[in-house]
């Protein structure tokens, strides 16, 4: 695996012990830990608002959803920051004043043509005795 995916496995990893190990509970561990990853991410007062969103997803009562948020999600989230120090800080999700420029697409300058109106099988009117396309029209 890639660093990346190192990172994110190590993250979840308190979620995949709590599993049999069965595919589809390390799916849902996979799951639960994306979902506090992204709320990590997210400005401290925008979480519960986001969770309030999902709860009717979830299919919890109060006494559970309550449960999950404290035991999985508060711990999730906590983990996130302790392992991942530098996406918390204030503006860490900016670009810094001294990072490059996000490199964009050289445009590609319009074709100007040499002799417009001209048809690419043609002879090219420069007297080359070539045909435009292989001539004046490249």
């Amino acid at each position: 695996m890639g660093a990346i995916a190192d990172a994110i496995a190590s993250y979840a990893q308190p979620l995949i012990d709590a599993t049999d190990g069965s595919v589809d509970q390390l799916n849902r561990a996979f799951a639960l830990s994306q979902l506090c990853w992204n709320l990590a991410l997210l400005p401290e007062e925008a979480r519960d608002d986001s969770l309030a969103k999902m709860r009717p997803t979830l299919e919890m009562d109060d006494d559970e959803f309550e449960a999950f948020r404290r035991s999985v999600v508060i711990p999730m989230i906590r983990r996130h920051q302790e392992m991942f120090p530098r996406m918390h800080r204030p503006g860490s999700m900016e670009l810094s004043r001294g990072a490059p420029a996000p490199q964009t697409r050289p445009t590609v300058p319009a074709r100007v043509e040499k002799y417009p109106g001209t048809g690419r099988n043609a002879p090219c009117p420069c007297n080359s005795g070539r045909k435009y396309k292989r001539c004046c029209g490249r």
